[in-house]
């Protein structure tokens, strides 16, 4: 429960600023590390310190002392904390217990210390030695009648250096299951955009922003979920480039703020407003809206005006007139009925982005996760190749991932679906054969859960079971297995949603220095824009009983795998033959990559587009067709209403810091529905009134939240958001984006029920 009593207000003050300053300050006092981290905040995202643990945006060129924001402030006094869960913490709690506790009291709990293991008989963590624990792995994965009953999930603050180490271990254990972190967020932009532009990633640099004439922000909230965004934004607002936002919820950070190192703005309480468009967009409207936008684009066409980058479409592209057709198949009603947006407001905006020379598009999970998410990415493609927005200054596609590391551990090998071409350099590089066939991808792994086929789980970082659909039958696939994992720095829910056995391996912190018998070690990290760069811990260990990542993942293969080919025991001390090896199975990427990283801003991997080289089959960029205006399936249920999931600002991922958003003016609660006021009283209810959700779906079971509190937000007719993972449990495991896995979180049919439940 919160403390304190519950209080909705709309909150007017600009984001940034004064407001950021206080969070921060005050979020340093709660952990108890006001001097500590201060100090370690003075080296995040710095030359020779260590990348923030929070959000993938790329550091700026370091002409700033304090390059971090609120939110990676909040993720490093978590993550410095000086409160500990020691033995005598689980000698004193048993796992029931603890689950009768909230998600933001299990964080305030503090940093685990040593190595667990779950003793059944009497419902408590008992400690256990490393040595037992990686025995206990080992004889488990041995067991078992084919390595695919095992599940190797990896959370995206894992550094390169041990998401790669995994990714070898795994395949030589004989499987590709690597349910992700982004099979949850940013699956569609690596499925989806291959196809179209041959590469799986954002076109964009940070440099881009300071050229663009204009930049569109979709589906995305960068003032709390990546807050550094920020400064390119407000820069790019002061030199005159417009920005359009759209999105269902008018977000505070775009609507008016105050840039905290701005000097002459935070002595005068000044602020900027950062959006000059706001489309409020309906839930699932996107794909008509960009349709709408290119269907201007072809009209003016048709009528005379040069309005396409011809020349750039005739010498590098494919299917622009499928396009054109599926495009002017659009009626502007049609357009304007799914959208939410007048005609007149998407004939705007295509002027805007006609007239600039240089685009960029930013997306986030408010594109990505829908039943279609993978072809609406492709849409973002589409029409920025109208223009030849590829491979120019200030031009290009950029998704804005979330996890540090997320886009980084895909690189090196996270990924269920390897291509042919990286297991051959693999079995060249290692000597063995690895699995051809495909693995499981997260809603994959859960489904071999529930039909008894996967036995064990391990999970390097996270927290798989409060990020994953369908919260009940989540919780009864994690429960059925024979062992759980969870490698971690903090207690989370799933390690009490365990297996019949269970291990928390606590781990060195991204903060923290990592030595060893070869001497200091450091990490590596690649941010949302392909750039990566060295991550050196500054502070002391929590406990003296921590290991690294990399440790943890070699000292499990050496478990698993006692006759394996690779020399596991030579990488736990040295992590540059890590990265040798690295650039063995990827020469093209990271070829001298010892020599690379030790430039202060690190190196920007190699993105084909920017060259304008295109690594498609037919080695041109493909104009993607989605047919229609809709990115999820019709319901038929008149009492339909599309609830999008979403995080609080004093929230990253499934992590809880309060239960306050500011920015929304909600205040010691977390179970609201943010619900337009014509919705709410077409339906008899008054504001504040307590009640339940139903999800709508044909599987006939049963998903219901309640004790939800409405809150008038300006969201479009039919719209509704509520947090996550409190929501999760209306989310079914089904309801996903078959090209990608991706679960449909932003767009779930529910109704609302008066009564609470």
């Amino acid at each position: 429960m919160a403390d304190g009593k519950a209080r909705y207000q709309t909150y007017n003050a600009p984001a940034g600023g004064w407001g950021a300053a206080a969070a921060t300050a005050k979020v340093l006092l709660e952990q108890s590390v006001v001097t500590k981290g201060s100090r370690a905040l003075l080296s995040m995202n710095q030359p020779g310190g260590f990348k923030c643990p929070s959000c993938a945006f790329p550091d700026a060129t370091c002409t700033k002392k304090l390059e971090f924001c609120e939110n990676g402030a909040k993720a490093l006094a978590h993550e410095a904390t000086k409160f500990r869960v020691t033995r005598d913490f689980f000698a004193q709690h048993s796992v029931s217990e603890l689950m009768e506790q909230s998600d933001y009291w299990l964080e305030m709990q503090g940093r685990l210390t040593e190595p667990m293991r779950y003793d059944a008989a009497s419902d408590h963590y008992v400690p256990v030695s490393w040595d037992d624990a990686f025995a206990l792995i080992g004889s488990h994965l041995r067991a078992l009648e084919s390595p695919h009953q095992a599940e190797f999930y990896t959370s995206g603050r894992t550094p390169n250096e041990a998401a790669f180490l995994y990714s070898i271990f795994v395949r030589e254990y004989g499987t590709n299951n690597f349910p992700d972190c982004s099979n949850m967020c940013h699956e569609p932009t690596s499925r989806g955009l291959p196809p179209a532009i041959g590469v799986g990633k954002g076109t964009v640099i940070l440099d881009d922003f300071d050229h663009a004439e204009a930049i569109f922000v979709m589906g995305q909230n960068p003032g709390t979920n990546a807050p550094r965004m920020m400064t390119q934004l407000f820069h790019a607002h002061k030199r005159g480039c417009p920005i359009v936002a759209v999105n269902p919820m008018p977000e505070r950070a775009l609507m008016r703020y105050t840039e905290p190192q701005d000097v002459v703005q935070m002595a005068t309480f000044g602020s900027a407003p950062i959006a000059s468009e706001f489309v409020h967009i309906r839930i699932g409207g996107d794909l008509a809206f960009l349709k709408g936008m290119m269907r201007v684009m072809f009209e003016r066409e048709a009528a005379g005006e040069a309005v396409l980058d011809r020349a750039f479409i005739a010498e590098h592209t494919v299917g622009v007139e499928a396009l054109r057709d599926d495009i002017l198949a659009q009626d502007w009603a049609e357009i304007v009925a799914v959208s939410g947006i007048s005609e007149e407001q998407i004939r705007r905006c295509a002027e805007i982005y006609i007239r600039s020379k240089a685009t960029i598009i930013c997306y986030g999970m408010g594109l990505t996760q829908h039943q279609f998410g993978s072809q609406l990415v492709q849409q973002v493609a589409n029409i920025l190749l109208l223009k030849g927005n590829y491979g120019r200054p200030g031009a290009g596609i950029s998704p804005i991932r979330g996890h540090s590391n997320v886009q980084g551990d895909r690189t090196v090998g996270i990924d269920e679906k390897p291509t042919q071409a990286y297991l051959d350099q693999v079995q060249r590089v290692f000597g063995f054969d690895p699995p051809r066939e495909n693995g499981h991808h997260t809603i994959e792994s859960v489904e071999a859960m529930l039909a008894g086929t996967a036995k064990v789980f391990i999970g390097l970082g996270g927290n798989f079971v409060r990020a994953i659909p369908d919260t009940t039958r989540a919780y009864d696939a994690m429960c059925s297995l024979d062992l759980t994992v969870g490698i971690a720095t903090k207690l989370n829910r799933g390690h009490l949603v365990h297996g019949k056995d269970a291990l928390i391996l606590p781990v060195v912190a991204r903060s923290e220095r990592i030595e060893t018998a070869a001497g200091e070690q450091f990490v590596t990290i690649e941010d949302s824009m392909s750039n990566v760069t060295a991550s050196r811990g500054v502070l002391d260990r929590a406990s003296d009983d921590l290991k690294p990542e990399v440790e943890i993942v070699c000292r499990i293969a050496m478990a698993a795998l006692p006759a394996s080919r690779v020399d596991w025991a030579g990488y736990i001390d040295d992590y540059d033959r890590i990265r040798d090896k690295i650039a063995e199975v990827y020469p093209a990427l990271y070829s001298d990559f010892s020599e690379r990283i030790k430039a202060p801003m690190g190196f920007h991997l190699d993105v084909a587009p920017r060259r304008l080289v295109w690594l498609t089959p037919n080695g041109k960029a493909n104009f993607q067709i989605l047919p229609g205006l809709l990115v999820d399936p019709p319901v038929d249920d008149p009492a339909m209403l599309r609830l999008s999931t979403i995080r609080s600002h004093d929230q990253f991922n499934t992590t809880i810091y309060s239960y306050n958003d500011r920015y929304r003016g909600v205040y010691n609660d977390r179970m609201v529905l943010f619900v337009n006021a014509e919705d709410r009283e077409a339906r008899g209810l008054a504001a504040g009134a307590k009640v339940a959700l139903e999800t709508i779906a044909a599987d006939g079971i049963d998903r219901r939240v309640g004790d939800l509190t409405l809150v008038d937000y300006p969201m479009p007719r039919g719209s509704l958001a509520g947090y996550y993972p409190e929501l999760n449990p209306l989310l079914p495991l089904d309801h996903y984006d078959r090209v990608s896995g991706c679960p449909a979180a932003k767009s779930i049919p529910v109704r609302i029920v008066a009564a609470a439940g």
